[in-house]
């Protein structure tokens, strides 16, 4: 068993194990008040916005639904990108996001096909574009790290290869650590799926313990977060 299987299989069984008995001596408070939802998510962001920069990314803000369109095209025009590669939306939708870029002159790419051929074509295209975009399965606040699951229709291909990156997450995904992560996510699928934890751009120190970007992955990460009225 690998080193990771061991980590999940050990957060899985702390999972799942009962609540801790308090001793009967330890005095529990007659009133609990309660936090407001939108105050935990706004500390969670507050937090995962100071992590993401610390590890070089970028944090772009929190934005209504559709004010991601116009975010987004003003992100494409301030690298230069003049292709995009996007997969599809988990609580966006990422069609509209497209039809915002088209309409400012930059092409689209999506994936298409599940035939080795259409995927070997897809991740030809996505090598060659400038900003690959893609809605996470989850944000992790302590770490300001992007759990994303990979899909045929929104492949891991999207967050390796093009040099600039804008991961998109809702707030109600938000979490605050890695266990929090995966009881939401659920365990099984850090076991059966591809889920890439990322944080910050790529970055590696192999040659002479010089950090270089980009070995291994985008140069640049950008990170925007939604806020639904109706969340």
């Amino acid at each position: 068993m690998s080193a990771f299987h061991k980590m999940i299989a050990t957060v899985k069984s702390a999972l799942e194990r009962g609540p801790r008995v308090e001793p009967a001596h330890v005095a529990t408070p007659e009133v609990i008040v309660p936090v407001a939802h939108n105050a935990c998510r706004t500390e969670l962001i507050a937090q995962f916005a100071r992590e993401i920069e610390a590890v070089g990314g970028a944090f772009l803000g929190v934005y209504a639904p559709e004010e991601i369109h116009a975010r987004t095209v003003g992100l494409a025009r301030e690298i230069g990108a003049r292709i995009a590669a996007i997969g599809t939306g988990i609580t966006l939708d990422t069609g509209a996001v497209a039809r915002a870029l088209e309409q400012a002159g930059i092409g689209v790419i999506w994936p298409g096909g599940n035939g080795d051929a259409e995927r070997a074509s897809f991740r030809d295209r996505v090598a060659g574009c400038d900003l690959g975009i893609v809605e996470a399965d989850a944000a992790i606040a302590s770490t300001g790290t992007f759990a994303v699951i990979g899909r045929p229709d929104s492949p891991n291909s999207l967050t390796l290869l093009p040099p600039s990156n804008l991961i998109i997450v809702n707030a109600d995904r938000m979490r605050s650590d890695l266990a929090a992560t995966i009881t939401a996510i659920g365990a099984e699928s850090f076991t059966s799926k591809r889920v890439a934890l990322i944080t910050g751009p790529s970055r590696t120190a192999d040659i002479e313990k010089m950090i270089v970007l980009g070995v291994h992955g985008p140069k640049k990460l950008y990170a925007m977060v939604i806020w639904s009225n109706e969340n």
